[in-house]
């Protein structure tokens, strides 16, 4: 059967465990990648879609017998779910085998964006754990951000940096995930584009960049915390050689996981040892994925720095406006970021000032809305997360109404409430709208208005 894909890679990949030649050529000249979604066990949709498969490894993950159009379902914009790859969600058990998940937890999603992951780890934390979901690339941290709002967490952090810049937070996370830039061939049946961009010099650039990103968040990890490193590549250069480097480079010990025989994922290991794991697609409902976890043996108590500035909190009087918005049974501290009230857990506010020492945070926590002498106006954020007042007016809106009010149209809503009000699509909120006597104003973000028509 002729290929489509690079020799030069098909070359490469002899001899790697789990790698069949024939039948790796013939999944990708059939050419059809599974879909898959997981689901926000914080707010799931009502009823799954027909045809779903679960995915094996996922607690929340499934297949879809088809791909709907995600752009015009309103619960994808909810929150209700995230479209992800299969392969990719077996970070559950890397993070779930490997970390004690019930105690607070400080974590690093180093390469963040767009959400796929960070989103994943989020469903696994406790409430009083932090995460932070950095992104380098400016252009790329504002769809993380979009992301991670949907989610609707409190305990959350965006921050747009260069992995150097965690190294002024030395022993401080008790978790880093780096799923790092590759050369992407492990997703050439998702991206028929990307075969053309593959080249043995891009593997060779590729590797270089994740060791330098690796050096430079090794310093933040504490001692005894796990880094999880994955790609989408199938290069050994990508892959065991750089579990290998990372071995003989830090005091890290390789973690080995416990893997179903019915999953078909291939365990590897390199000169070091170490334990790596393959995904291939014709051995398995995925694309091609690598991911391997190792534990630090080496490191001190974090430090924190000797000057902080200490976060701007609400008058007593604002924060008792601001219960008026926010589920009582939420534990959390409000402080002001940029002329906008924000919250987070009460037993992470002390972190705020840390990551606000070494990093820039483009979402600090929650924002919950701007204060004002007259009225209190919500974010959009708040309408989106798990911790809204159960009191505040919600507005059912049929699918079509919901569609326009995410193209920020009229929805032609007839209501005989007043003020501030919630709207929401089988349960779930949307977003916010204020109802005047002869209009109502839609505050849906227009950056993330829907463009298109069905």
């Amino acid at each position: 059967m002729p290929s489509h894909l690079p020799n030069e890679l098909l070359a490469s990949l002899e001899g790697l465990p789990g790698y069949d030649a024939a039948a790796f050529e013939a999944v990708h000249a059939a050419g059809a990648a599974p879909t898959s979604i997981r689901i926000n066990p914080a707010k799931p949709p009502a009823v799954l879609p027909p045809d779903t498969t679960p995915v094996p490894w996922s607690s929340f993950g499934y297949y879809l017998g088809t791909r709907p159009g995600f752009t015009f379902d309103p619960l994808f914009h909810a929150g209700t779910y995230y479209v992800q790859e299969a392969s990719s969600m077996f970070l559950e058990q890397a993070f779930r085998q490997t970390i004690d998940t019930a105690k607070p937890l400080r974590v690093l999603d180093c390469c963040a964006a767009p959400g796929g992951k960070s989103t994943l780890l989020q469903s696994f934390l406790s409430p009083d754990s932090l995460l932070v979901s950095n992104e380098v690339i400016r252009n790329r941290v504002h769809i993380l951000q979009e992301n991670m709002v949907k989610w609707g967490a409190a305990n959350t952090i965006v921050t747009n940096n260069d992995p150097r810049d965690f190294q002024r937070l030395e022993n401080y996370f008790d978790v880093i995930v780096v799923d790092a830039p590759c050369s992407g061939s492990g997703l050439f049946r998702r991206d028929p584009a990307a075969v053309g961009e593959w080249s043995p010099d891009n593997v060779q650039l590729c590797w270089q960049r994740q060791q330098r990103i690796l050096a430079n968040c090794w310093p933040a990890l504490r001692k005894d915390g796990v880094l999880i490193y994955s790609t989408c590549s199938y290069s050994r250069e990508e892959d065991e050689d750089v579990l290998d480097w990372l071995m003989t480079e830090f005091d890290a010990t390789s973690c080995q996981l416990q893997i179903n025989p019915d999953w078909n994922i291939i365990e590897t290991k390199g000169k070091m040892n170490g334990c790596g794991y393959r995904f291939y697609p014709h051995w398995l409902k995925g694309e091609g994925f690598f991911i391997a976890c190792v534990r630090k043996n080496t490191g001190a108590v974090f430090t924190p720095p000797r000057r902080i500035s200490r976060p701007e909190k609400p008058s007593q009087k604002e924060q008792d406006t601001l219960r008026n918005w926010v589920d009582a049974s939420a534990p959390l501290a409000f402080f002001i970021h940029q002329e906008q009230v924000h919250a987070l857990p009460e037993s992470r506010l002390t972190d705020l000032p840390i990551l606000q020492s070494a990093c820039y945070l483009k979402e600090a926590g929650l924002a919950l809305g701007q204060l004002s002498a007259k009225d209190f106006i919500p974010h959009h954020h708040l309408a989106m997360s798990t911790v809204t007042n159960p009191g505040i007016p919600a507005l059912a809106l049929t699918r079509e109404q919901a569609l326009q009010y995410l193209r920020k149209e009229e929805t032609g809503l007839e209501t005989t409430h007043r003020g501030w009000a919630l709207v929401q699509y089988a349960s779930r909120n949307l977003g916010w709208i204020k109802v005047l006597p002869q209009r109502s104003n839609n505050y849906y973000p227009k950056e993330w208005r829907i463009l298109k028509r069905e």
